[in-house]
């Protein structure tokens, strides 16, 4: 017999999290490991509406800025995520480098990182549950599991059913910020078991040029997280990836849609954000502090900056003591 306590240790949490920095906005998902930088101009604003069991979680995230991610799920889960919206009125989305369309939806095992590109204005719906809890409904409801359901980050649906989910979804984080929506936890999960069977699993392994472009993108990422101030030019790039600049230039727009050129200035003026919001030493500058992440002009640093972000490196500075989030917490029924 479940007693009282095992009933509040399992109650559903319903929370709110907004920030107005895609970074803190990065890490306001609970249990997950990310990284967001921002890719287009202006002042960011993020919200997550989220519902958390101990092994499932339910959230909608709207993000207001494009932003590249670096993403990370909780161990021995399966994250799925879909758009609000249909794809083509929000201007797209990518995972993995491969555009994700109007019938399909993303599909990531936990403690396996991966990257999404969202534009401006994205509301994405997600749903995370534990493996084991996902077995146990399969068993329950006589669903076969079957080797690689979940290899391929992209999966293909029927768009009715897709629909259906995001009206379910949609009623969940209602006009009352969901306290008031209701949630069948194994129906929720029967769609997910459905869509893990039934949809078509999408992969771009076959295309060879897209996975060379995909490697030479990577090669240039690792490098510059392992040399994270370093001055480094297209030449030096065509060098350490061993292709033309016109292969660098192709293989970057294909896999991020940025030049090679812009995917360095926007993650070093991210970088220099972080490094702001963390707070500087008694005897570091801004000058000195962008100076290594490889600003030597003072000044069209703080206009790409400023343009960037909406604010300068200094505003930045000023508020690096506060968190720039905003939460509330309430309750949500699951049955």
């Amino acid at each position: 017999m479940v007693t009282e306590h095992e009933m509040r240790s399992q109650a559903p949490r319903w929370c709110v999290n907004e920030a107005t920095d895609a970074d803190e906005h990065a890490h306001n998902l609970r249990d997950w490991q990310q990284e967001y930088d921002q890719l287009s101009a202006g002042r960011f604003y993020g919200r997550i509406d989220e519902v958390a069991l101990p092994d499932l979680q339910v959230f909608r995230e709207y993000t207001s800025q494009a932003l590249h991610q670096s993403c990370n799920v909780w161990p021995d889960s399966i994250w799925l995520g879909f758009s609000v919206r249909p794809l083509s009125s929000t201007g797209g989305c990518r995972i993995n480098g491969q555009t994700v369309n109007d019938d399909e939806l993303m599909c990531r095992p936990g403690n396996c990182s991966f990257e999404l590109l969202t534009p401006d204005d994205f509301n994405i719906y997600g749903v995370v549950v534990s493996q084991q809890r996902l077995m146990e409904t399969a068993e329950v409801q006589g669903v076969e599991i079957r080797a690689g359901m979940w290899s391929e980050p992209r999966r293909r649906w029927q768009t009715g059913r897709l629909d259906m989910l995001r009206h379910i979804m949609g009623r969940m984080f209602s006009a009352n910020g969901g306290r008031a929506g209701v949630i069948h936890q194994d129906m929720l999960l029967g769609s997910v078991l459905e869509i893990l069977g039934d949809g078509e699993a999408r992969s771009a392994a076959s295309n060879t040029t897209f996975a060379r472009r995909k490697a030479v993108v990577e090669r240039v990422q690792e490098y510059l997280a392992a040399h994270p101030g370093e001055s480094i030019t297209i030449t030096d790039l065509c060098r350490l990836t061993h292709v033309s600049r016109r292969t660098l230039q192709y293989s970057f727009e294909t896999v991020l849609g940025l030049s090679p050129l812009k995917y360095l200035r926007l993650s070093r003026l991210n970088n220099m954000r972080r490094a702001l919001l963390e707070g500087l030493q008694e005897d570091e500058t801004i000058a000195s502090k962008s100076s290594e992440w490889g600003f030597w002009h003072a000044g069209q640093f703080a206009h790409d900056y400023k343009q960037l972000f909406g604010e300068t490196p200094s505003e930045t500075l000023k508020r690096c003591g506060s968190s720039g989030m905003v939460k509330t917490e309430s309750g949500i029924i699951l049955n």
